[in-house]
C-alpha cells in the first residue's frame, strides 16, 4: 500500500493540473484517449492495489475534466429562465452523481477480505444470545429458523435462544377489537407451544413502541448474554455461523459489530420476471461484496439489521438499539462508530433468506430503506457526527445521499423531453464537444462500472433496478423532507405466490411514462426529417430519449408478473441417507431440499411405488454419533436420463421435522457460497448492451401483451359474466412439484430482508 500512495501523490498533482487546463477540442479528445489508456493499463491489474488506485485517479481526471467543460460551457445564460431554470436543475442532477461517483470510489479503493480467527478454546468462549423479532410471520417459517439456531455449533450451556414477538403482545391481545384479539391469543399461544418444544425461550412484550428496534431493546432487558445475535424471521444460520464471527472479538476489545451478508434463496420481482435469477448477480451482491468490504477498510461497514453479532457492552453504551428511525441498523451502528466503537465485515454467506417476490413489497421494503436512510442524513447528520473520523463522515454521507436517486434518475429521464417538444436549450453543445467530453465521460464510467463491479454488477442493470425504484420513490423523498419524523415502521410481505402472470397493480405510471417517451422518439424522428436544418443538439437529444425509452421498455418486465407456484426454495444437499419403509433399508441420497420436502435418488434399487396408494418412509440422517429421524410420503417420480428422481413430501410438521430441514439445509455453508460464486460472472459492455436492447424490445410487448388480457378480463366481469381466466404467459420453470401441497400460500412479513 506504501507503493500506491508513493504512486498517488504524483498522479493526483498531475490530474489537477490538467482538470482545470484549458484546451482546444483536438487537445482535450487527445487527452480523453490518453487517460482512457492509462485507465485500461490499470484494469490489467486489479489484484495491485497500486494499479487500482492510478485507475481510480485518473477516471476521476476524466470526470472531473467533464464536470469543469459543463460548468464553464454548456449552460445557457442566466437571463433566459425559461432555458436556465431546468438547464440548472439538469446540472444539479448530474453533479450529484459525480459527487456520488467520487464517494463510491473512495469506498471501494482498498476492499478488506477478512480470514477469520480461532474462536479460542470452548471454556473461553463468550456467551451469546440469539434475537429473532418477529411481527406476523408464519409458525412454520419461524420453526425453521428456530431449528436452524438450535443446530448452530457452539456449546449449549453459552448459547440461548430468543424469538420475540411483536405479533401477541399484551395489547394485541388485549386490543378491543375482538378478532384482531383472538388473532392474537392464538398465535401467542400456539408460538408459545413452539418454543416450549423446541427448548428455546419465547417473549413477547407489553405494547409495540419503537417496531424492531423496542423489540430488540426488551431482548436486551430479559437477556445477559456478552454477545448478541439478530436473525431476521425468514434467517436460517448455518451450522458455523457463529465459528466464523466470534472469534473477531477476541482479537478487538473496542469491536462492536461483525456484519455478514444476507444471501437469498428466492429472486426478486426483476429476477423472477426477467427470469435471471440462476444466472445473474442478485442486485444485493454488489453491496454486499463490494461495497461493505470497502467500508470495512474506513471502520464504516454497518449493521443491515440481520445476519450480524454484536457486543452487549457496546449497546449498552448507547441505550440499545437506536429507534429515532425506521433503520434502526444503520442507526444504531452510527452512534456506535461515534463513540469510537468498531465493526468488521466478513464476506461470507452464512444465513440464507428470503426476499419480496411480488413487486408491491418490493417497493414497500425499498421506500422504508429510502424514507429511514434520508432521516439519519436530516436527523442524525452524519457529515457533522461528533467522534467519526473524515473518512466514516464521508461513507455515512454517501451511504445516506445515495437514497436521493430517484431525483436525478427522473430528471435524466424527463429532461430531453424539453428539447423534443419545447425546444428549450438546457443543454449547449454540439456534436465534437459531446463527443469530446461526454461520451468520452461516459466510456470511463461504463468501464469503472465494469472493472469495479463486473462479477457482481452486469451493464445496465443498476440503470435498471434505479428507475424501477424512482417512479415511486419520488413520494417518499417528499414526506420525509417535509416531515423526517412522519415515516412509520411497515413490515415487508414475503413468501407469496401468484397464481398466474399478470401486471403489477402499480404498474400505472410506467406505462404512462413509455408511451410519453416512445411519442418523444417519434416526435424527434419526425423532426429531425422534416426541419431543413436539424440542429446537432436535437440528434444528441433524440439519441439520449432512445436511452430512456429502452430504459422504461425493459422496466416493464419487472410490473408484469410472472406466476409463481413455488412456495418453497431448494438447496442442493447431495447427502448419503438411509431410508426405511416397512422392514426394508435402501440407501438413498437425498440431491436436494427445501421447507417442503426433499428429492431423493436410490443408490442400489427401490422400492416400488404407485402414486395412487403412496409410499411412506422414514429417512435417517447422521451428525456424527446423533441420529435424525423424518417421515415422508412420495409425492412424484420423474424418469430423467439414466437416473430416476422422486420428490418426498414430509409427512408431518413437528419440530424434529424440522430440525432435519436445517440439518440437510444449513449444515454447509459451502453449499452457499458455491450456488452464490456460480452467478458470480463477468459480462462485457457488449453483451450486456445487447441484452439489455433485447429485454426493452420483449418485456415490454409481455407487458402490453398482459394488459390486453387485463382489460379483456375487465370488460367480461364488468358484463357480469363469469370471469374468464386468460393464460397470458407460458412459463416452464414454473411447472414445479409441489411436495407439500396441503400447505397453504400465505404472505409472510418480516422486520427487515
Amino acid at each position: 500500500m506504501f507503493l500506491a500512495k508513493l504512486i498517488a501523490i504524483p498522479a493526483g498533482l498531475l490530474g489537477l493540473g490538467l482538470i482545470f487546463l484549458p484546451m482546444s477540442l483536438q487537445a482535450q479528445l487527445m487527452l480523453s484517449f490518453a487517460v482512457l489508456g492509462i485507465m485500461f493499463l490499470g484494469m490489467t491489474r486489479p489484484e495491485k492495489a497500486s494499479f487500482r488506485l492510478v485507475t481510480l485517479i485518473f477516471a476521476g481526471i476524466m470526470a472531473l475534466r467533464y464536470a469543469f467543460w459543463r460548468t464553464t460551457e454548456t449552460l445557457p445564460s442566466i437571463s433566459e429562465p425559461i432555458n436556465f431554470i431546468p438547464a440548472i436543475i439538469l446540472y444539479l442532477a448530474e453533479m450529484y452523481c459525480l459527487a456520488m461517483l467520487a464517494i463510491s470510489y473512495f469506498m471501494v479503493v482498498d476492499p478488506v477480505k477478512r480470514i477469520t480467527p480461532d474462536m479460542g478454546a470452548p471454556n473461553d468462549l463468550p456467551t451469546v444470545d440469539i434475537f429473532i423479532p418477529s411481527y406476523n410471520e408464519d409458525p412454520e417459517l419461524l420453526a425453521g429458523t428456530l431449528a436452524a439456531c438450535k443446530l448452530i455449533a457452539y456449546p449449549q450451556d453459552r448459547l440461548n435462544i430468543y424469538l420475540l414477538d411483536d405479533g401477541g403482545t399484551e395489547a394485541k391481545r388485549n386490543q378491543s377489537d375482538p378478532r384482531q384479539a383472538l388473532a392474537a391469543n392464538y398465535r401467542h399461544g400456539q408460538l408459545k407451544a413452539l418454543c416450549e418444544a423446541m427448548g428455546v425461550n419465547y417473549h413477547a412484550r407489553k405494547k409495540n413502541d419503537h417496531a424492531k428496534a423496542g423489540n430488540l431493546n426488551e431482548g436486551l432487558k430479559i437477556s445477559n448474554g456478552e454477545l448478541v445475535v439478530v436473525f431476521d424471521a425468514d434467517h436460517a444460520p448455518v451450522r458455523d455461523f457463529l465459528k466464523e464471527t466470534v472469534g473477531f472479538f477476541r482479537e478487538d476489545p473496542k469491536l462492536f459489530l461483525v456484519q455478514t451478508p444476507h444471501y437469498f434463496l428466492n429472486p426478486d420481482p426483476l429476477e423472477k420476471n426477467l427470469k435471471t435469477f440462476k444466472r445473474m448477480p442478485s442486485e444485493n451482491e454488489m453491496f454486499y461484496s463490494i461495497l461493505q468490504r470497502g467500508l470495512d477498510k474506513w471502520n464504516s461497514s454497518f449493521f443491515c439489521g440481520s445476519a450480524a453479532v454484536l457486543r452487549r457492552e457496546a449497546l449498552n453504551t448507547a441505550d440499545g438499539f437506536s429507534g429515532q428511525t425506521i433503520t434502526e441498523d444503520c442507526e444504531t451502528a452510527l452512534a456506535l462508530h461515534s463513540s469510537g466503537w468498531h465493526s468488521i465485515y466478513v464476506d461470507k454467506p452464512l444465513i440464507a433468506g428470503l426476499q419480496p417476490e411480488t413487486f408491491v413489497s418490493f417497493i414497500g421494503q425499498r421506500a422504508r430503506w429510502c424514507q429511514g436512510m434520508l432521516q439519519i442524513l436530516i436527523l442524525r447528520r452524519p457529515f457533522l457526527a461528533r467522534g467519526l473520523t473524515m473518512a466514516q463522515r464521508i461513507c455515512y454521507a454517501g451511504i445516506n445521499l445515495f437514497w436521493l436517486f430517484p431525483l436525478s434518475r427522473l430528471i435524466f429521464m424527463f429532461s430531453p423531453l424539453l428539447y423534443i417538444f419545447f425546444s428549450l436549450e438546457i443543454y449547449e453543445a454540439n456534436i465534437l464537444e459531446f463527443a469530446s467530453y461526454a461520451v468520452t465521460y461516459l466510456i470511463s464510467s461504463f468501464a469503472m462500472q465494469s472493472y469495479l463491479y463486473g462479477k457482481v454488477r452486469w451493464p445496465w442493470i443498476s440503470e435498471l433496478y434505479e428507475y424501477v425504484q424512482s417512479v415511486l420513490l419520488l413520494g417518499s423523498i417528499i414526506s420525509v423532507v417535509r416531515n423526517p419524523r412522519k415515516p412509520t415502521f411497515n413490515v415487508t410481505a414475503k413468501g407469496q405466490t401468484l397464481d398466474r402472470s399478470k401486471l403489477s397493480p402499480l404498474a400505472l405510471p410506467y406505462f404512462a411514462i413509455f408511451f410519453l417517451l416512445l411519442a418523444a422518439a417519434l416526435y424527434s424522428g419526425y423532426r429531425l426529417m422534416t426541419e431543413p436544418v436539424a440542429s446537432e443538439l436535437l440528434m444528441i437529444v433524440a439519441g439520449w430519449n432512445i436511452v430512456n425509452l429502452s430504459l422504461a421498455g425493459a422496466a416493464l418486465g419487472a410490473i408484469a408478473e410472472r406466476r409463481e407456484l413455488r412456495r418453497n426454495q431448494r438447496l442442493p444437499v447431495k447427502r448419503h441417507a438411509i431410508m426405511r419403509v416397512a422392514d426394508k433399508r435402501y440407501s438413498v441420497i437425498i440431491l436436494d431440499a427445501s421447507n417442503g420436502g426433499v428429492s431423493i435418488e436410490f443408490i442400489d434399487n427401490a422400492p416400488a411405488v404407485d402414486m395412487a396408494d403412496p409410499l411412506h418412509a422414514t429417512i435417517e440422517l447422521r451428525r456424527g454419533g446423533q441420529l435424525i429421524l423424518f417421515s415422508v410420503v412420495c409425492r412424484s417420480v420423474h424418469k430423467g436420463e439414466g437416473a430416476t428422481t422422486y420428490g418426498f413430501a414430509y409427512a408431518e410438521r413437528t419440530p424434529d421435522t424440522f430440525v432435519a430441514i436445517a440439518e440437510m439445509m444449513y449444515s454447509d455453508q459451502a453449499v452457499l457460497q458455491e450456488r452464490l460464486l456460480r452467478r458470480q460472472v463477468r459480462k462485457n459492455f457488449l453483451w450486456g448492451t445487447g441484452r439489455y436492447v433485447l429485454w426493452s424490445f420483449t418485456e415490454s410487448l409481455r407487458a402490453l401483451r398482459y394488459s390486453i388480457g387485463f382489460i379483456r378480463e375487465s370488460v367480461v366481469q364488468s358484463f357480469g359474466d363469469a370471469p374468464v381466466l386468460l393464460k397470458t404467459d407460458s412459463d416452464p420453470e414454473n411447472e414445479v412439484i409441489h411436495l407439500d401441497p396441503e400447505a397453504a400460500a400465505k404472505a409472510r412479513g418480516t422486520y427487515y430482508g
